[in-house]
């Protein structure tokens, strides 16, 4: 199906995301943070982009503007726990700098599978 690349730095959340998207047949590549992201974007070329905001490293609103420079049509889905911090919403600033749309952590299997499709299916139809 589609070639998804996903960044986060827990390693359980990798597996756990990683195995939600196989069991739907996508090709799945993971990095624990921005800058081994960016670089695996650039060598994959995935089909979308699945990154956490708070990250060691690189954080994801880095991120975000980097692979946009890169590639303006790739979807990216931004994730976060931390969406209720007094210095604002982590999510609506990630949206603010390219992300696609947003999911708040935690999320189930079903809903992040549900905006996966949505978001494919609308880069099918953008091309």
């Amino acid at each position: 199906m589609a070639k998804i690349l996903v960044l986060d730095d827990e390693v359980e959340i990798l597996k756990l995301l990683r195995a939600v998207l196989t069991s739907e047949g996508h090709s799945v590549a993971t990095a624990g943070d921005g800058v081994r992201g960016v670089a695996a974007f650039e060598e994959l070329q995935p089909d979308l982009v699945i990154t956490d905001i708070v990250m060691p490293e690189q954080e994801g609103m880095e991120t975000i503007l980097k692979i946009r420079r890169l590639d303006q049509r790739v979807p990216i889905l931004a994730i976060s726990g931390n969406t209720g911090c007094t210095s604002g919403d982590y999510l609506d600033v990630a949206n603010t700098l390219g992300a696609d749309r947003t999911l708040a952590k935690p999320f189930s299997p079903s809903q992040l599978v549900k905006i996966v499709d949505e978001m494919l299916l609308w880069a099918r139809l953008q091309e």
